[in-house]
């Protein structure tokens, strides 16, 4: 049985009159999305403008949100924003969707600025135009009726944005907080291309950042933005359908620089100390593989995983730890099962144990050898007996 999907691709980042249009263009009717943003208490202030728009080449639905005028911006709290959402009466998915995007945005200001949620007052994202790409978000996405969204990697830009706090690096501190587990790309555009509110939208939406596989297409919609680039300002909402055992299985999706190169005038002994270090540096995992170079030379291929803000430190100590020269970068993407690391509280002393779920819903686990290895020279017993006594209390724990 097939389940319905919504695919968003970010080439030129993503903001909210973006995602407006998009939606429009892939099937969200305008005067459903004008209707029911007229709930809101804030109807008067603004006008909806949805008209035909074009971007080298591509067409698509242009959206603006035209203010009244001698309406200003005001510094508004959650609090406010969930109040005037519960007046205008949505119903609950509506409601609960755009509530979640304005709480990611406020607990990424939060911990940059060091602050609670709820002494954040919203600057620019707390204005009227804001309040109806977040409301109007909602509704769309209601109204779509999708089981499942998904995101390639989403371009964010580059420069300086001028906000309230002055000019801020692209992308703007918000945006970086809320994509920082998700696939970017920097510097594709010269400007600001992905917003917090853009952010917001996709940190509340995208169930799986990575592409579809075996995606029937039955729609395709384009967001014109307001803005040239050198790429088309454009998003593209994809809609369709999935096979419903691609959406059951529950992987996490994780985006690293993979980097390899090939030695064969090092002494084995150098590798140890050097995979020491590029773990210290930030190198997620690091493996050896012995390899035949030319002339018929043996070698040791190195590769390492890292992310992006690491990845200059890891080089650095790669170059000056190993007689390489040079490396080849590939960005890789990995799914995997969903894990947790937790401590186990055993008759000979506490474990680490880290635990992955598996499709079945089932739970597959496994010690932390280092802490074993230390209960056994405390106790002065084996590892092999120690391991088989915390196992069997851990699995009862556990299962």
């Amino acid at each position: 049985m097939a389940q319905r999907a919504l695919f968003y691709e970010c080439f030129a980042g993503i903001a909210g009159d973006m995602h407006l249009g998009a939606l429009i263009d892939v099937g969200v009717p305008a005067e459903h999305l004008v209707r029911e943003l007229d709930r809101l208490e804030l109807a008067d202030e603004f006008d909806l403008v949805v008209e035909p728009g074009r971007k080298m080449g591509i067409t698509g639905t242009r959206v603006t949100v035209r203010l009244a005028e001698g309406i200003d911006k005001p510094h508004r709290h959650l609090s406010t924003i969930k109040g005037i959402l519960e007046r205008a009466a949505y119903p609950p998915r509506v409601e609960e969707l755009a509530v979640s995007m304005f709480t990611t945005i406020a607990e990424a200001e939060a911990k940059i600025h060091g602050t609670t949620v709820e002494a954040i007052h919203f600057h620019e994202v707390g204005a009227t135009d804001s309040i109806v790409d977040i409301a109007g978000a909602a509704i769309g996405i209601d109204y779509l009726d999708v089981d499942f969204a998904y995101c390639s990697a989403v371009e964010v830009g580059s420069g300086m944005v001028r906000c309230e706090h002055g000019l801020m690096p692209v992308p703007a501190p918000a945006t970086a907080e809320i994509l920082k587990h998700a696939p970017c790309r920097y510097g594709g555009v010269d400007g600001e291309a992905t917003t917090p509110t853009g952010a917001a939208i996709l940190g509340s939406v995208i169930d799986r950042f990575e592409s579809p596989r075996d995606f029937t297409a039955t729609a395709i919609g384009y967001g014109i933005g307001q803005k040239d680039f050198a790429v088309p300002n454009a998003l593209r909402l994809t809609l369709g359908d999935i096979p419903e055992t691609q959406s059951a299985l529950a992987v996490e999706t994780e985006t690293n620089i993979e980097v390899e190169c090939n030695i064969d005038d090092m002494t084995p002994e150098a590798f140890g100390p050097l995979t020491e270090r590029l773990f210290a540096k930030g190198a997620k995992d690091v493996f050896l593989t012995p390899i035949v170079m030319k002339k018929s030379r043996p070698g040791t291929k190195l590769s390492l995983l890292v992310d992006e803000a690491r990845l200059d430190a890891v080089l650095a100590e790669l170059f000056a730890g190993s007689t390489t020269i040079g490396a080849r970068m590939q960005t890789v993407t990995k799914r995997m099962l969903p894990r947790e690391e937790r401590t186990v509280t055993t008759s000979l002393g506490d474990i680490r144990v880290k635990i992955v779920t598996l499709p079945s819903g089932s739970k597959r686990w496994k010690p932390e050898h280092d802490d074993i290895a230390a209960i056994a020279e405390h106790k002065g017993t084996d590892y092999l007996t120690t391991k088989a006594v915390v196992s069997r209390e851990i699995d009862a724990v556990i299962k």
